[in-house]
């Protein structure tokens, strides 16, 4: 048996194990499995009233969770079934700004670029007065960090930062006393395209360069050490914590950054791929999230000449180290907290047994603080990666010999868990280099497919429907000729 290796479509189509191309088909621990469906993340939610640009579960200091929503105009705050508003007024944003949210202390804040930084304890949001336009906000240890800056003072500043003051998210003007903090990062040019923090530490971002914050005191605050080489960050949501470290989309690479130095995070043999099927205008628009129940990274992108916003998505198991691909397009991607459910609230999901059979036993759903990746689809609808796999695809490498010609009698996909059913499609060349030409097909039938085809190299495209949990194939290979 050839174990599953994952996907690797720029490596040399003979690697044992190696998948040339797959749709919906994700890694974990020991196999590549189905990716999961969409479902309701809240039964009878209704859709926001327009294009989701952010979303965000926040948690104040007695543990109270919020849930929040932006549009281009409005912010919205999720009560047990209903999007309520929470703006402080009607906001101009523009064609595709974001919202990005954080937590400081019990104090939620949002930013968009467009507006004052928004701030609410309870209830609905409400301009800080005295704080910047922001296009990202972050808060670390006491203080709220704000990137690419806009304020009464300072001016319209693409590669400006503020700090508020020392535990005081509503105080900005520069003072060592308090320790408010302003600055510019210049070199390189360009604007500050994202930031997060990393630790205790801050960073920031620009297209192709990147700057370590720390804290040093009065008078200097916050100092920002360049970080070498031209590295850097697409866009504000390209940027995730796994726990220690950054993983990042950058203008050449995909990144991952501990604090030291910025190490290639995306496989080689699928860096090509991806930046020749990403939209080089709109990769700024990527959104790069990580799942910690299911230990994947999601990575969402454009595709090349489809959409503006992200239809699909790379997906790295951090434990396996494998890739697989998801077709979804979003509007936003929030790591959801779930309120769970009991058994005065499971007639909310389905009033029968039948019903319930889309949700997995083992969903998240089931549990208050349940953790998992959720999405607001194209029509504004919030819904869990949480679903049950409607099937998926994915062609494996060329099994053959340059100098014999082998005629497949079948392949064999050893399943943990087997499709509802499943059908393959053999191709077949002379030699390497040359075009492939249509072989056999046939169904799944006792754990094999019945091919029968014959050629140097032979490659196969399964389509599996349902759930499924795949870990390798054999195939059956017998000698016709050779010279």
């Amino acid at each position: 048996m050839i174990p599953l290796t994952g996907l690797l479509p720029s490596a040399d189509p003979t690697t044992p194990g190696l998948m040339l191309d797959c749709v919906n088909v994700v890694p974990s621990k020991s196999s590549m499995d189905g990716a999961p469906s969409e479902q309701d993340a809240i039964i009878g939610l209704a859709a926001l009233a327009a294009e989701c640009r952010g979303s965000a579960i926040l948690t104040n200091t007695s543990g109270t969770r919020r849930h929040f929503a932006g549009t281009q105009t409005q912010l919205y705050e999720l009560g047990a079934t209903a999007w309520t508003l929470a703006s402080s007024s009607t906001y101009t944003g523009t064609s595709e700004n974001r919202w990005l949210f954080d937590q400081f202390g019990n104090v939620a804040l949002a930013t968009n670029d467009t507006e004052k930084i928004q701030w609410s304890i309870s209830g609905a949001f409400a301009d800080v007065t005295a704080g910047p336009k922001a296009r990202i906000i972050f808060s670390l240890d006491n203080f709220v960090m704000a990137l690419n800056t806009d304020d009464s003072i300072n001016g319209d500043r693409p590669d400006g930062w503020m700090c508020s003051a020392f535990q005081d998210y509503s105080s900005w003007t520069a003072n060592v006393t308090t320790q408010a903090t302003v600055g510019r990062l210049i070199g390189n040019g360009g604007e500050l395209t994202a930031g997060a923090r990393l630790g205790q530490y801050a960073v920031a971002y620009k297209k192709t360069s990147m700057w370590l914050g720390s804290y040093v005191g009065p008078p200097t605050v916050w100092q920002w050490d360049r970080v070498p080489g031209e590295i850097g960050c697409v866009g504000p949501e390209a940027v995730c914590d796994i726990g220690g470290a950054h993983v990042f989309i950058g203008e050449d690479n995909v990144w991952i950054f501990d604090g030291s130095r910025p190490q290639p995070f995306i496989h080689p043999d699928l860096r090509e791929w991806f930046y020749e099927n990403s939209s080089q205008a709109n990769r700024y628009r990527s959104i790069v999230r990580y799942d910690r129940q299911t230990d994947r990274v999601w990575l969402f992108y454009p595709s090349q000449g489809a959409s503006a916003w992200c239809d699909n998505a790379l997906v790295f198991h951090l434990g396996s180290k494998k890739w697989g691909r998801a077709s979804r397009s979003v509007e936003a991607v929030v790591n959801y907290v779930a309120p769970g459910l009991t058994w005065d609230t499971i007639a909310t999901v389905s009033s029968t047994w039948d019903g319930l059979s889309t949700l997995p036993w083992d969903s998240q759903a089931w549990l208050s603080g349940g953790r998992a990746l959720a999405i607001f689809n194209t029509s504004h609808e919030l819904k869990a990666l949480t679903g049950t796999s409607s099937g998926g695809t994915m062609t494996v490498g060329d099994m053959g010999d340059d100098s014999v010609v082998t005629m497949m009698r079948g392949i064999r996909m050893r399943f943990s868990q087997e499709p509802t059913s499943a059908t393959a499609e053999g191709l077949i060349k002379m030699a390497e280099g040359k075009i492939l030409s249509s072989g056999s097909q046939a169904s799944l039938n006792d754990g094999k497919f019945d091919l029968r085809q014959s050629g140097r190299w032979h490659r196969v495209s399964f389509t599996m429907t349902g759930p499924f949990k795949a870990t390798g194939v054999m195939p059956e290979l017998v000698k016709v000729g050779q010279r």
